[in-house]
């Protein structure tokens, strides 16, 4: 129905940058919030930044604010997520997720999931 596409990821030093894309196909869904999650092994997936799809709104978690900074572009249908000042502690499988979120940070409240990409920031 959905299906939503990651791209983008790969691996950097500390310190550096890197921006994911996530390519969104099939229904239509403008009254969605679009998110991206992370996890790391042997850890639970966290929430990591969404922004409403219709109004543009963003919220982030504290870990990433002021360095990440999630966006969107309507006629590609693509959201993205600049990570900048990236940390040994961003190295995570990073996921992008869309549905009618009550409560953004959840992962129980996403229907559609991409299949990830992976982001390595060495030391």
């Amino acid at each position: 129905q959905v299906q939503l596409v990651e791209s983008g990821g790969g691996l950097v030093q500390a310190g550096g940058s890197l921006r994911l894309s996530c390519a969104a196909s099939g229904r239509t869904f403008s009254s969605y919030v679009m998110a991206w999650f992370r996890q790391a092994p042997g850890k639970e997936r966290e929430f990591v930044a969404a922004i409403s799809w219709s109004s543009g709104n963003t919220y982030y978690a504290d870990s990433v604010k002021g360095r990440f900074t999630i966006s969107r572009d309507n006629a590609k249908n693509t959201v993205y997520l600049q990570m900048n000042s990236l940390k040994p502690e961003d190295t995570a499988v990073y996921y992008c997720a869309a549905g009618v979120a009550w409560s953004y940070a959840r992962t129980s409240q996403y229907a559609f999931w991409g299949q990830g990409t992976q982001v390595t920031v060495s030391s």
